[in-house]
């Protein structure tokens, strides 16, 4: 009879159960959506599209402009042989030695932009996270020092990703500020490898979040989803730090 009892009891229990499963499913399939989101709004939100951008990182100038609709981002540098400055509006790509149009190849054109699109990318995280070729799903929570995290693991599609669409990233959201502290990727491009990030240096400027990062990597074999547990151990490597310094955010050109 008892047995019965327990019987019935599991058979009622079940439906509720699978419920609460498939309701935790389709929460996880809005989690990372919602968490990325709330993060952009945080960091700036519409001002991303509204404002002009301009810092220093390594003594090259970046700027970030809105011309006709299309971002317009430049790199402006000194040499020894002058000032040398990179355009990329997201269809061409032209270089400048001074006021002389310099010809470049496509292969090395395609290079460059890469490289300012990187710098950019990652000076304007979170908002870059909701770029059409970028696929997000939430994979977990997570505690680091202390604090509960968010894990949001991010691909690209090859169409619109770049050349490094097959990179995989995880971004560890603060489960109650939802910003971005902590990011890994795996890389495959120079012989591949791990890197991790901590973001620390927050500051805003004009209404928009700009933080500095702690470089990290691995010291020997290691996988991407291990890299949190390693920092926590401290058991990565210093490799550098990325700093943004002058950074300037104007809106004069915006209603």
């Amino acid at each position: 009879m008892k047995h019965r009892v327990y019987y019935l009891f599991i058979l009622l229990l079940l439906p509720f159960v699978l419920g609460v499963v498939s309701c935790r499913e389709i929460v996880k399939g809005i989690d990372a959506q919602e968490i990325v989101d709330r993060a952009i709004a945080d960091a700036g939100g519409e001002l991303y599209d509204q404002s002009d951008i301009e810092f220093s990182f390594r003594d090259v100038i970046y700027t970030q402009k809105r011309e006709g609709g299309r971002r317009v981002t430049t790199r402006t540098r000194e040499t020894d042989s002058g000032r040398v400055k990179d355009i990329w509006d997201g269809r061409s790509f032209r270089r400048y030695h001074g006021e002389q149009n310099v010809i470049v190849s496509d292969s090395m054109a395609n290079v460059y932009s890469n490289s300012i699109n990187s710098v950019l990318y990652f000076a304007q995280l979170p908002y870059g996270l909701n770029d059409p070729s970028v696929n997000k799903e939430w994979i977990g929570e997570k505690t680091i020092d202390g604090k509960q995290y968010y894990q949001i693991r991010v691909t690209f599609n090859q169409d619109g990703g770049g050349e490094d669409f097959e990179d995989v990233y995880i971004y560890w959201f603060d489960a109650e500020t939802f910003k971005p502290e902590y990011l890994a990727y795996e890389f495959h491009v120079n012989g591949g490898g791990l890197r991790f990030r901590e973001a620390y240096n927050e500051r805003y400027v004009n209404g928009i979040r700009f933080v500095d990062y702690r470089n990290y990597r691995p010291v020997g074999e290691a996988d991407l989803m291990q890299l949190d547990s390693l920092f926590e151990r401290r058991k990565l490597e210093l490799l550098s730090e990325i700093r943004l310094e002058d950074v300037v955010v104007s809106r004069d050109n915006y209603n």
